[in-house]
């Protein structure tokens, strides 16, 4: 029988999320060691400690004596405590399947005693880096054995992927003297969408966008398909009287619409270095009008120079905004040729005469001027 301990799953990589459509929902949290940091309390313990032990060397006084090992034995109990404290914790981050930059993101710090002979007192967790919490958890008592959660909210300031976040449990149980810290890192990486919300520039797009698939829409749907007979209840504007007089029956003309009248939204990637900040806000624009075309009940044809999907066909909007999170310029990447012309074309450039639908913002270099 084989007496080894379980082990858990390795963990799926990026492009094996990005191929299968699923976001980042748990994340694993793995110990990298402890390291303690005496405090002031500590100090002042250890210098009363220092002078305690020379009076005794000065005085050979045996009850001086005594209490310097009390003390020395004090300091190494609180070291060993506070170690056995921080043992045996792990912690799972639950956080939702969609995180989008620049919003703050609900989530579970769950805590888990592996411990099954002692409990864990005055645990704090706190994080550094980019996406860190705002504010540090605190655990009074976690039960031996127990698993604890506590609400978190996270905020992630950029869009790509985030693999480098440390979270620090501390402790300074049982006396206060030294705070023990033991790091942990993200064993699993989480994919941050590009910000969703209005931008300088981003809703004269939207309208436009709007302007231009309802323009489409009614060109194809008045084009003419065929006569029928009449129906009962049905409007008599389409009547067709040349047909009714020939035929000595009701005749109507019926109209086809085209249902494939869409938007195609074009992100060139042909992007230099120097403009690195006009494409960061030419990649939120995309994230913001696919996203809101979709919700409308549009259908977006979204395409680059190594990309290409349709929503709904291909799957919903967050295949592009997976895509979005990770692009990066390509220079001497051309733009794609135009889609059929039941489309409606609109494109992301920094060239102007490459895009006139969206002109004004294919100047902007800089965000911040598109409030000039």
């Amino acid at each position: 029988m084989d007496s080894r301990p379980p082990t858990r799953p390795a963990a799926p990589s990026l492009a094996q999320r990005l191929r299968s459509g699923a976001s980042p929902v748990f994340a694993y949290l793995t110990e990298l060691g402890s390291r303690q940091q005496i405090t002031r309390a500590g100090l002042l313990f250890s210098l009363a400690c220092t002078l305690v032990g020379f009076a005794a060397f000065a005085s050979a006084n045996n009850l001086l004596f005594l209490v310097v090992a009390a003390m020395l034995g004090t300091l190494l109990v609180s070291g060993f405590v506070s170690r056995l404290t921080l043992a045996g914790l792990e912690l799972e981050l639950e956080l939702p399947q969609s995180i989008v930059s620049g919003r703050p993101v609900l989530g579970r710090a769950v805590v888990i005693n592996a411990k099954h002979w002692m409990p864990s007192f005055s645990v704090h967790l706190v994080a550094t880096g980019e996406g860190s919490l705002p504010t540090p958890l605190y655990f009074p008592i976690l039960g031996s054995g127990k698993r604890t959660s506590a609400p978190v909210e996270m905020l992630f300031p950029h869009r790509g992927v985030y693999n480098g976040s440390r979270f620090v449990f501390s402790t300074s149980f049982p006396f206060g003297f030294a705070e023990r810290r033991m790091p942990v890192n993200l064993r699993h990486d989480f994919l941050v969408y590009p910000p969703l919300d209005p931008q300088a520039g981003f809703e004269p797009l939207l309208a436009s966008a709007f302007e231009g698939i309802e323009a489409r829409t009614r060109g194809l749907g008045a084009d003419f398909h065929h006569i029928r007979p009449y129906q009962a209840f049905e409007s008599i504007r389409h009547v067709d009287w040349r047909a009714t007089a020939h035929t000595g029956d009701l005749q109507v003309r019926e109209f086809a619409r085209d249902d494939d009248a869409a938007l195609e939204l074009v992100l060139d990637l042909d992007v230099s270095r120097e403009q690195s900040a006009w494409f960061e806000w030419a990649v939120a624009c995309a994230a913001y009008l696919s996203y809101r075309l979709t919700e409308r009940g549009a259908r977006v044809h979204f395409r680059t120079a190594n990309f290409e999907t349709q929503v709904p066909r291909d799957g919903d909007v967050h295949r592009i905004l997976r895509y979005l999170a990770v692009v990066d310029r390509d220079e001497g990447r051309k733009l794609p040729p135009p889609s059929p012309a039941h489309f409606h074309r609109l494109v992301l450039s920094p060239d102007a005469a490459t895009a006139p639908v969206c002109e004004t913002p294919s100047k902007i270099s800089d965000p911040a001027q598109a409030d000039s």
